[in-house]
């Protein structure tokens, strides 16, 4: 790539070469580049580098930190620069450093060159070079870096900028060219909504435009704001901005009748626009990222014609949407119309859209008699009303597109906001209808519902708090009837409360007497399921998980996987939750009335069936997903089901690997219980299963645990337990247990010879020569490995002679024989490549490699351990990954280049991933004593 650089600080950080951006790398790196280009050339010095990075109490090494981190910059803007080089367009003096850049390199010297221009002209021309200059922003200075707050250098240049929104306002409002530069006054307006003196310029600039009623709804929004979060009066400035817009002379209220109707068939003596807004919740909390984006919407420029809240039941969509209702009030004055549509209601309740159009029409102004019958002419008529006025439309319990497509205006400046707990498809977009997701509460928004319902009750006693949030699963309903219960007998404390909800084990029943509350609520959108629906929704409680695949579901149901796909939408569209990937999850509150309504309707023995059919998909998913992970000793092929059901397939190993991750929580549950249903083989056979995933994943404590519970059921099954304490033995190892995995070893070789399996021998021979191997007893070592070469070249097993001629070879290798080690080595690593097994391929190159730093030739040595590391990685095997970044870091600290070692030993932790094996601590311990 060639030509000149530039960058961008307006905004988002980024840098080009020529027409080809530049990945600026991590966000430390980004950062550190942000503060530079804030500077616009200036000088930035380490100790504010360390600041901006940490803000408080950095590392010993943050100065060494910086210094890396602008190391990798310079070598992103000049690639062949040399490792330490100063380079020429990120220099340092002494300690600071600066960034080489000019105007044209960079938007913030644009900028601030226009602005000057602009500053020095007068009438339309500044007004074209503020444009000029305020299109350059993107978004705040730096945006997407800030963290907690926000640098002060970013808030100055972003103070830059609102300064000459101010002033090209200023320059526009004098030459009557708002129009030029409204969009950047919104914008800025939009980012400072606390600034009195932009928002003065905004009200005198769209008065200017010819939008005076919307001017004035902004002030309204102002000084609800300024009251809301500051707890003041808009100031002098922003109140004369408000005394000039009143100063015009407006049209009277209802001075024009809507097209086709007659001023008779208007009801002239109600005055006072309608007022129908429920009240708003007293102890209203949360929600604000749903707040924020329902008011960048109505406040943006494509605004839509409604809101449209969706949610689970109980979730508070009605509560939110009063309460959104009444934030916005302020922005139309001509009143707000309520309908609650009835839309989850018995049939003959739900309300038709003819019935709320005649009342909507009724509280308008227009006589009884004057309402057309036909509803189209009555949508007609209720459109032209609304054309000529700004108002608020609240529709509670929509069922669908249909029951609210005529009761949402046409043109103007009117909004509806509804609530459903559908998702509601109908026009989108501009001008359309924008859907509002409303999920569960968090945690915080959930304890601070009930601490402003309960008082000094739940402040006095926050544990009872944290247990009736986890039992009502933060969904707003049930913590307000709790909330409500509580408050309604004084003598009931919250510890007694949360007593009776864990007691009830995840029942209904346990909210007392407000069980028939929530009953009726999620009745409401049971009623309205198809009965295959409502069928498989009473069967979910008995998948071991309330997260599920959507073949698990099929399974449980008893049906194709693409009908069940289809009833899980209709599921979705108010009892169920899709996180992703095909996944669902229930709400435990939905859970437990889905269990009442099973017990109530479905037979024992339909219930069995369904536990039976999940546990024979769960099972023959699992050995379908081993295979591709290349066992050394593939399951047997469980038996047909009984009942029809199927396993799922999988493509390769990637595709195996995820479904492991994403079932790793059902299938050990199954591994724990299945012996209670006298699933014994069902227990083992999923247990082994999972080994290679275990080990892959470096779960080694899991592995035990689940081969350990598939052990306990195996019972007498000699087969299995010779297998099962083999795979314990795997797990012991990587536990740097070795006594216990000999003793396993020892037990699952006895078995194999009882029942004659000499390919299974020398599995357990080349396991017990790996141990050996670590005791360092190489000769010993030697031998098992041996033993076990003749057993599987006896069975044709190439797969298993080839391990073994890799023990033998790290063996030799640890002996001094370097020269037969690596020919032993490399005739393995071609034996593995032949059978596809990436896992022996990258062991034997990391084993390789090692022995070439052994013998010196350092070169092959670095480069056969990035080929380790590749092959590793390409086989989803971040455990072996690690190991081998742990040589390189070994090596890299033994030749004295610390840098580089902790970099090798920083990102083999990484790929771990938190977990808490015996070599991530180990790794922990390099970095700590290498700092």
């Amino acid at each position: 790539m060639t030509g000149p650089l530039s960058f961008a600080v307006l905004g988002p950080v980024r840098a080009w070469r020529g027409r080809s951006e530049i990945d600026l790398g991590t966000r430390q790196q980004r950062l550190i580049l942000a503060l530079l280009l804030a500077r616009g050339g200036g000088a930035v010095s380490v100790a504010e580098f360390v600041d901006l990075l940490w803000e408080s109490d950095p590392p010993p090494s943050a100065v060494n930190v910086v210094h890396r981190h602008v190391g990798m910059l310079r070598r992103r803007f000049e690639p062949g620069l040399p490792t330490r080089a100063a380079g020429s367009v990120l220099v340092r003096d002494g300690a600071e450093y600066r960034l080489r850049i000019d105007e044209e390199s960079l938007d913030l010297l644009r900028f601030r060159r226009l602005v000057a221009r602009a500053a020095g002209s007068s009438g339309e021309p500044a007004v074209a070079l503020y444009r000029e200059a305020l299109a350059l922003w993107r978004d705040r200075c730096a945006s997407g870096l800030h963290g907690g707050r926000a640098h002060p250098e970013f808030v100055a240049v972003d103070g830059e900028r609102f300064a000459a929104v101010r002033a090209a306002a200023d320059a526009a409002l004098r030459t009557g060219s708002v129009r030029a530069v409204l969009p950047a006054i919104r914008l800025a307006a939009e980012y400072e909504p606390l600034d009195e003196a932009l928002q003065a310029r905004l009200l005198l600039a769209l008065a200017a435009d010819g939008r005076r009623a919307e001017a004035l709804a902004a002030y309204a929004d102002i000084e609800h704001r300024l009251a809301d979060e500051l707890g003041i009066q808009p100031g002098a400035e922003l109140r004369a901005a408000r005394d000039s817009l009143l100063d015009h002379d407006a049209p009277a209220a209802g001075a024009r009748s809507p097209r086709g109707v007659g001023r008779a068939a208007l009801d002239v003596s109600r005055a006072q626009p309608p007022a129908q807004l429920p009240p708003d919740q007293p102890y209203f909390t949360g929600r604000g990222d749903v707040i924020a984006a329902a008011h960048k919407l109505v406040a943006g420029d494509d605004r839509p014609t409604a809101l449209v809240i969706d949610g689970m039941p109980g979730v508070g969509k009605t509560t939110l949407a009063v309460h959104l209702a009444h934030r916005l009030a302020a922005r139309y004055p001509d009143g707000q119309l309520h309908a609650d549509l009835r839309g989850f209601d018995s049939g003959e309740s739900v309300m038709t859209p003819a019935e709320a159009l005649r009342g909507f029409l009724w509280s308008l102004g227009v006589a009884p008699a004057a309402i057309p019958a036909e509803l189209h002419a009555q949508a007609g008529l209720y459109r032209s009303i609304l054309a000529e006025r700004r108002m608020l439309i609240l529709l509670d319990n929509c069922r669908d597109w249909d029951q609210i497509r005529h009761l949402l205006p046409g043109t103007g400046g009117s909004l509806v906001i509804a609530t459903s707990r559908r998702r509601i498809t109908g026009t989108t977009g501009p001008g359309g209808a924008h859907p509002l997701h409303l999920d569960l509460l968090t945690d915080g928004e959930a304890r601070e519902l009930l601490t402003r319902r309960l008082g000094e009750a739940a402040a006095a006693d926050p544990a009872a708090v944290d247990e009736i949030v986890a039992r009502c699963g933060r969904l707003p309903l049930a913590l307000a009837l709790v909330a409500t219960r509580s408050v309604g007998r004084p003598g009931l404390t919250l510890p007694a409360v949360a007593g009776e909800l864990a007691e009830a084990d995840g029942r209904l029943t346990g909210f007392g007497d407000a069980y028939a509350d929530l009953e009726a609520i999620f009745s409401w959108s049971y009623r309205a399921l198809t009965p295959e629906a409502a069928r498989l929704f009473r069967l979910l409680p008995l998948h071991p998980d309330r997260e599920f695949a959507t073949e698990a579901a099929a399974a449980l149901g008893g049906v194709p996987v693409r009908a069940a796909r289809g009833l899980l939408a209709e599921l979705a569209a108010q009892l169920l939750v899709q996180p992703g990937d095909g996944r669902w999850r229930m709400h435990d509150l939905l859970h437990a009335y889905a269990v009442d309504l099973g017990e109530e309707h479905d037979a024992a023995a339909d219930r069995d069936a369904a536990v039976e059919r999940v546990h024979d998909y769960y099972e023959r998913s699992a050995h379908a997903a081993h295979l591709p992970l290349l066992p050394q000793v593939p399951l047997p092929e469980p038996a047909p089901s009984a009942h029809g059901v199927t396993g799922r397939d999988f493509t390769g190993r990637a595709e195996a690997m995820a479904w492991f991750a994403a079932e790793q929580r059902v299938l050990t549950d199954i591994v724990a219980r299945a012996g209670e249903r006298g699933r014994n083989r069902t227990a083992w056979q999923i247990a082994l299963a999972m080994q290679n995933f275990f080990q892959d994943t470096a779960q080694f404590r899991q592995w035990a645990a689940t081969v350990g519970a598939g052990l306990a059921a195996a019972g007498d099954d000699v087969t299995a337990r010779a297998l099962l304490h083999r795979s314990l033995a795997g797990a012991c190892y990587f536990l740097a247990d070795l006594d216990r995995g000999l003793s396993h070893l020892q037990q699952a070789r006895a078995l194999f010879e009882r029942l004659g399996r000499r390919t299974e021998q020398g599995h357990v021979e080349n396991n017990i020569a790996e141990i050996r191997l670590d005791q360092r007893r190489y000769h010993e070592a030697i031998r098992h490995a041996e033993a076990a070469r003749a057993l599987f070249r006896a069975e044709g097993n190439v797969r298993g002679a080839t391990n073994a001629l890799l023990a033998i070879a790290r063996a030799q290798g640890w002996l001094g024989r370097h020269a037969a080690a690596l020919g032993m080595f490399v005739e393995a690593r071609r034996q593995f490549e032949s059978l596809g097994d990436l896992h022996g391929v990258g062991t034997t190159q990391a084993w390789l490699a090692h022995t070439y730093s052994m013998i010196d030739d350092l070169p092959h040595a670095m480069a056969t351990w990035q080929e380790a590391i590749a092959t590793f990685r390409d086989a989803r095997a971040p455990h072996h990954t690690a190991e081998v970044l742990v040589s390189v870091g070994d090596f890299h600290s033994a030749n004295g280049d610390p840098v580089l070692a902790r970099r090798a030993w920083s990102e083999a932790l990484a790929e771990l991933d938190g977990t808490d094996s015996p070599m991530a601590r180990r790794i922990r311990d390099r970095l700590l004593w290498h700092r």
